[in-house]
């Protein structure tokens, strides 16, 4: 991880907090593919997660309908350090069009 990125990251975890009522959206981008999860830090546990997903759209939907599942409608977005556009702006798009409410 970069130094820079590092940093910013750090910095958006001290406020952004998950519950179990309403989860944290944490996106992750390799290389090749794109990752996301919801995670309660409360218990410190991961809720859902979608995995090796290789396009943003797909990402967002795989990640609203297991929140749907969860009974959850409410997330807190974590970008991680990344900037809001690209992929990640794509993720957060698609997951709101499936339902879930930022």
């Amino acid at each position: 991880m970069n130094k820079s990125r590092n940093n910013r990251r750090a910095q958006i975890r001290r406020t952004v907090k998950g519950t179990a009522e309403k989860p944290r959206l944490v996106v992750f981008r390799s290389n090749r593919y794109l990752y996301g999860q919801l995670i309660d830090d409360t218990q410190g546990k991961t809720l859902a997660s979608v995995n090796k997903a290789e396009t943003a759209e797909t990402v967002g939907q795989e990640i609203a309908a297991k929140a749907k599942e969860l009974k959850v409608k409410q997330v807190v977005f974590d970008r991680a350090g990344y900037r809001y556009h690209g992929n990640i702006k794509k993720i957060a798009d698609s997951a709101r069009a499936a339902g879930l409410d930022f």
